[in-house]
């Protein structure tokens, strides 16, 4: 059995959240790793309940990737890399040790350490460590790069420079024209009542509410389409706000919003956001990260800490590891 227990895999698919938390961990652990990207096979789509450890989730190309010696540690993030992980501990025969972020959504046993928010725990045990929002890679060593690269570009934009960072539909939640609207409205009616401009991100959930976003604005602005061919400025937005406007329907995205200390505000209407949101927007705004958009159009002026369990995580990772 070929073990090499200096490796390092993380297990990449294809939602740029559940990439966001695996990179976010790794990068934390200050160590090299190796990235496995993951293309599914439709097994992936069977509850994990139902399904062993094993590569036949994945396509042939994928599964190819997948050769010993096996790693140290592996870390996925979403219930479809779990039975990718738990099969790779299965041929190391255990030696490989296993961190699932977010709920495997079948057996627990196999798996050293599983990270799941707060909000979210439907899980216990003894490996199971419960985080506050999701783990991100924007640490203010890549925050403060970021501030440096962008702000030479966004210099010509009056302050207060207000980030509104745009998702969409989700699966269960339509993000609808009316909503983009009053989005956009709200974000409008901040900056022109305080003499600033609006830093506009759309993502690939956006496409169909982007123009009536881009009609509702009323305000100087600089306004990133998703399809846009340059460089994509999100972690430049978040880095230069002096105010961020997210809207509510993603975790990651509300946790990555957080990561530096300037005023976060939530665009969360009801029929947008799940109760298990609604739950972490409690969080944010009982410890003081963020508040709930108005229409008022005002800024209160308060500071947050930087929320970001990437770090909670690697060390729970070292432990284990005994690093």
């Amino acid at each position: 059995m070929r073990i090499d227990k200096d490796q390092i895999w993380i297990l990449l698919d294809d939602r740029a959240g559940n990439r966001s938390q695996v990179i976010g961990v790794a990068k934390c652990l200050n160590r090299p790793v190796e990235n496995k990207n993951l293309i599914y096979s439709p097994l992936a789509k069977l509850p994990n309940i139902i399904i062993p450890p094993t590569f036949a989730t994945l396509n042939k190309k994928s599964q190819k990737g997948f050769v010993p010696p096996w790693p140290g540690l592996v870390i996925g993030a979403g219930r479809r890399t779990a039975p990718v992980a738990r099969q790779i501990k299965k041929l190391s025969a255990g030696a490989t040790r296993i961190v699932q972020i977010m709920d495997p959504g079948g057996t627990t046993k196999d798996f050293d350490l599983i990270c799941v928010p707060t909000h979210d725990a439907r899980i216990k045990g003894s490996n199971v460590f419960q985080i506050n929002g999701a783990p991100h890679s924007l640490t203010p060593k890549v925050m403060n790069a970021s501030r440096e690269k962008w702000l030479p570009k966004l210099s010509h934009l009056p302050s207060p420079r207000i980030a509104v960072i745009v998702g969409g539909s989700t699966r269960r939640r339509q993000f609808t024209q009316a909503m983009a609207e009053n989005l956009g409205l709200a974000a409008s009616a901040m900056a022109k009542n305080t003499g600033g401009a609006l830093l506009i991100t759309t993502s690939r959930r956006s496409a169909d509410i982007e123009q009536t976003l881009i009609n509702s604005i009323q305000a100087q602005n600089e306004f990133f389409r998703w399809e846009d061919k340059q460089e994509n400025p999100y972690l430049g937005y978040l880095a230069c706000a002096d105010v961020i406007i997210v809207t509510g329907e993603s975790v990651s995205m509300c946790t990555e919003a957080c990561a530096s200390t300037v005023p976060v505000y939530l665009f969360a209407p009801p029929k947008l956001v799940t109760a298990k949101h609604q739950r972490f927007h409690k969080y944010l705004i009982d410890q003081g990260y963020a508040q709930y958009l108005s229409n008022v159009g005002e800024i209160e002026a308060r500071q947050h800490p930087i929320l970001n369990s990437s770090f909670e995580i690697a060390d729970m990772i070292r432990s284990i590891m005994e690093w």
